[in-house]
């Protein structure tokens, strides 16, 4: 069987597909991953060994005019960006995948909602099996959770009755992608869907994070199938520089922040409250750039690295709560400190201190004050022994089990 895997978004959303479709491939079937064609990705997906189909256009670059952009427009502003930016992503993702699904029996995409609606076109003009994918369990219908917040279409404070915010969900999703995806569904001749998110959502979810970390509670609104997170097993060593900062000392504490909008000031708040424990620092640049504030020898700056092998020699992680580097750090035992942001990152900070292997930064505005309380109750020893213990339970084969269901459901 031959499945295009699509997404379009940062490293958490192309990493897991790259291990999803090596495991397509151990399985026997063809796969190949359209996703943003930054160079990081590529090589990503080169030492995967799975073919590379770019998306519409890189990523990073992308990313940062629409957060720009959106920095100062009112909620009112941002919706119209929204709906602005799912215009351009539709139309324009619809002709990269109509391409990178030439000789596809199915897609399975990940990512932007605008992203996944091009998927679910191509699907559908192509005549190929469609499922939609997700990594965290908040973002379906549930009666166990509240919606995403969108800006321009807040959520009633007091209301507790998540089915109908769900119902609000619908209108929401119409309001800010309906005229995108019925707008290219009319240059295409087909009729309007009166439900974008139920036909980009489908019959079935693939839901792709593990089960202890973020279990799925069965609900009558969406059908979703819970394999596991798809992990990508990294055996590349650490640079020398870095492992002579590690032999060279005590565990330090990791700090990596991604993309976030208070990366910089977040880092270098980090680094005050690391010091102020006596601790050193490995702090990754990400996309933000993070840098070290000065010369001192108690901090290590890297680049792109194996957080597999890094991780299992820090005293604690503190970072943005995506997905990923959540899943990462849980496998690897070490204590956690998740300043959330945006999208599912406050979930991963709830269930972290909820399970007792981290703490959920206070806020979304972090400074020296705030991080020092955070990792103070992260270092306490008993976070250090529930997070080992719980490392044991993280499932390494989620996407191993994933390959397999994927080709049984739809080849059927």
């Amino acid at each position: 069987m031959r499945i295009l895997l699509s997404t379009y978004g940062s490293r958490g959303d192309v990493e897991p597909l790259a291990a999803l479709g090596a495991a397509l491939r151990a399985h026997g079937d063809e796969a190949r991953v359209s996703a943003p064609g930054d160079a990081e990705f590529a090589l990503l997906l080169a030492r995967a060994s799975v073919p590379l189909a770019p998306a519409f256009a890189p990523v990073r670059e992308w990313a940062k005019e629409m957060i720009n952009r959106s920095r100062s427009a009112s909620p009112e502003g941002r919706a119209r960006l929204i709906s602005g930016q799912a215009t351009e992503i539709v139309a324009r993702q619809y002709e990269a995948l109509t391409a990178a699904a030439e000789g596809c029996d199915a897609v399975v995409a990940f990512g932007l909602f605008p992203s996944c609606a091009a998927a679910r076109l191509v699907a559908e003009q192509c005549g190929m099996r469609y499922m939609l994918g997700t990594f965290c369990p908040v973002w379906l219908p549930s009666p166990h959770n509240r919606p995403h917040e969108y800006p321009g279409h807040p959520l009633p404070p007091g209301e507790t009755d998540n089915r109908l915010l769900w119902e609000m969900d619908i209108r929401t999703k119409n309001a800010l992608f309906g005229e995108a995806i019925n707008g290219h569904r009319a240059s295409l001749g087909l009729p309007p869907v009166q439900n974008v998110r139920d036909y980009v959502y489908g019959d079935t979810v693939l839901l792709a994070c593990d089960p202890t970390l973020g279990p799925w509670l069965p609900s009558d609104l969406i059908d979703a199938v819970q394999t596991g997170a798809f992990i990508l097993p990294d055996e590349r060593p650490l640079p020398d520089g870095l492992k002579a900062f590690l032999d060279a000392g005590p565990p330090p504490v990791y700090v990596g922040f991604g993309s976030i909008s208070v990366a910089r000031e977040a880092g270098s708040a980090a680094i005050e409250a690391i010091r102020a424990k006596g601790l050193r620092t490995v702090i990754a640049q990400g996309w933000a750039g993070l840098g070290l504030v000065d010369d001192g020898d108690d901090c290590f700056q890297v680049g792109e690295v194996n957080q597999q092998a890094l991780f299992g020699r820090v005293a604690a992680t503190m970072h943005h709560g995506g997905a990923g580097t959540t899943v990462a750090a849980a496998r690897a035992g070490a204590p956690q400190v998740i300043v959330p942001q945006i999208g599912d990152q406050p979930y991963w900070a709830k269930r972290a201190a909820e399970l007792g292997i981290g703490a959920a930064h206070d806020g979304p505005v972090p400074t020296t004050g705030s991080l020092s309380a955070a990792l103070e109750a992260a270092l306490a020893p008993r976070v250090r022994v529930r997070a080992l213990e719980l490392a044991g339970k993280v499932r390494a084969d989620g996407a191993k089990a994933a390959a397999k269901w994927l080709v049984d459901t739809l080849s059927g």
